[in-house]
């Protein structure tokens, strides 16, 4: 009878210290690291002889739930991806405006580039509701060719309690 508790405690210790280890290691998987935005500025040479675009982006930093006066908080995932395999892209400009079309923030200083079927990204915080419901940005950009502009979405997503929603927006080209 001893014997038997004796295997029955050495398994649960067993159990016990591999469920511990397990936690404690490190994920198999590589770690992100992003880009500087700083890093990938270029003379206006670079691009003036390439296509050039404006692109509007419709995000929202809140919506509205049971009524006007209460706001549901957003995190907003801006998305900019070259669709080229072959060229590289180049961003010109990302601005950030308020429900009432007032320039919130400037995202770039000088224009920046990506490489071919390379995404950078612009995350809003949910805490950052300078934006609003009528929140967007506008994007100068130009590419080598016309036919594959860059791709401009955005992801909100927000979760409170057992409620959570997600919903995406995708640029328009504007003339």
């Amino acid at each position: 009878m001893m014997r038997k508790w004796n295997k029955i405690i050495q398994i649960n210790l067993i159990l016990i210290v591999s469920a511990f280890s397990s936690c404690t290691q490190e994920s198999s998987f590589p770690k992100l690291s992003r880009t500087s935005w700083n890093s990938r500025r270029v003379d206006n040479i670079e691009y003036s002889s390439l296509a050039q675009g404006m692109t509007y982006l419709p995000l929202y930093s809140h919506i509205y739930y049971i009524q006007e006066n209460k706001p549901f908080y957003l995190t907003s995932t801006v998305s900019i991806r070259n669709v080229s395999k072959d060229d590289k892209a180049y961003l010109l400009s990302a601005d950030y405006f308020d429900t009432d079309g007032n320039l919130v923030r400037s995202y770039l200083q000088e224009p920046i580039y990506l490489n071919p079927l390379e995404t950078v990204e612009v995350v809003i915080a949910e805490s950052d509701i300078k934006g609003g419901s009528g929140a967007n940005f506008l994007f100068k950009w130009a590419v080598g060719n016309e036919l594959n502009p860059i791709l401009f979405e955005a992801v909100m997503i927000s979760t409170s309690g057992q409620q959570g929603l997600s919903f995406t927006s995708r640029g328009v080209r504007v003339y």
